[in-house]
């Protein structure tokens, strides 16, 4: 066990998470939604800080960002936990904790991740699969590590921590991917027991503190597609920046939602289009046989700047961030 971070006494034994937005209040010997951070004799424990439970080298596009070192490798790692429980999580066997014996994991230090990226010439450290706000500890003394190493960082998560969370770990972040599931509140009460807010001000609070973002919306038939809702959500990133890449995935049965058939390609595409008549510059689709919406186009020509067909990547057209047809500077961290 880890001593954690971001807690507080609330008296009688009693203390108070303040890691994620759902702000736990923990008596003695109980954990909080996550069920990897107990309350241990009035003071706050991380179960998992020490267990990682996944190390993988992946294409920085798995991610996925586009617009960030595209073709590049990133060292990838996870410990279990997830301060959600989504019933279409595909990562469930690993994310999903309901007490402490089924926290698995190895025991290795931040040292030695960074001599593991740094071994597998990985230009980036990225904090994924499970939701790395639940192993904050872990992922924080890595990312240190990391930046002064000159290698970067990369969180992929649900966007539910809390403002002091992220004003620790943001200035040693480089990257991020945001999953922004729904546009409305009783989708994510309903089917990730959370609420909607605290992920757009968490989007909000990283485009202003200069990470690159990138923001992904699994695609569910039924459940998230509604025209009217998907148009806000694409209004709120184009209130942000119109640069903001937007993934939309195509929804697979997983875990507790094996009843919904497989999101139709022509849905992907209309609702890509959609957020492309409205003004994003940047709209890509996941989990799809065809790359027609795979490749980076110069926002102002139209030319091909990076071509991709799987994680298999060309650059066509990008020089330094500009394109060579046009000479429009594109958005993104390219080297």
């Amino acid at each position: 066990m880890v001593k954690a971070l971001l807690s507080e006494s609330e008296g009688n034994g009693r203390v108070i998470c303040r890691l994620c937005a759902h702000e736990c209040r923990l008596d003695e010997g109980k954990t909080g939604i996550c069920h990897v951070r107990r309350n241990l004799k009035g003071e706050l424990f991380s179960l998992n800080a020490d267990k990682v439970v996944s190390m993988n080298l992946d294409p920085i596009e798995k991610k996925p960002l586009y617009h960030f070192l595209p073709g590049s490798r990133s060292f990838s790692i996870a410990a279990m936990g997830c301060n959600f429980s989504c019933r279409f999580c595909q990562n469930h066997s690993i994310s999903m904790v309901r007490n402490e014996t089924e926290i698995q994991g190895e025991r290795v230090s931040p040292e030695q991740l960074l001599a593991l990226a740094q071994k597998n010439h990985a230009q980036s450290i990225s904090y994924t699969y499970t939701e790395p706000t639940v192993f904050f500890e872990l992922a924080l003394e890595t990312a240190k590590l990391a930046r002064s190493a000159g290698i970067r960082n990369v969180l992929v998560s649900n966007g539910y921590m809390t403002a002091k969370a992220l004003s620790l770990l943001g200035p040693f972040l480089d990257g991020a991917n945001i999953d922004l599931k729904s546009f409305s509140d009783g989708f994510y009460k309903k089917y990730c027991s959370a609420r909607l807010q605290p992920v757009l001000e968490t989007i909000s609070a990283m485009k202003a503190m200069g990470i690159w973002l990138e923001v992904t919306t699994l695609l569910i038939p039924g459940l998230n597609d509604d025209r009217r809702e998907i148009s806000e959500l694409i209004s709120f990133l184009l209130d942000l920046d119109e640069n903001i890449p937007w993934h939309v995935s195509r929804f697979f049965p997983q875990h507790e939602l094996l009843d919904i058939e497989p999101t139709a390609a022509s849905s992907i595409h209309a609702f890509l289009q959609l957020g492309a008549d409205m003004g994003l510059k940047f709209t890509y689709g996941g989990n799809l046989a065809d790359s027609s919406w795979s490749n980076t186009r110069c926002p102002a020509c139209r030319e091909t700047l990076i071509q991709r067909s799987g994680y298999r990547v060309e650059n066509i057209g990008l020089r330094s961030g500009v394109c060579r047809f046009c000479g429009t500077s594109v958005a993104g961290i390219w080297e």
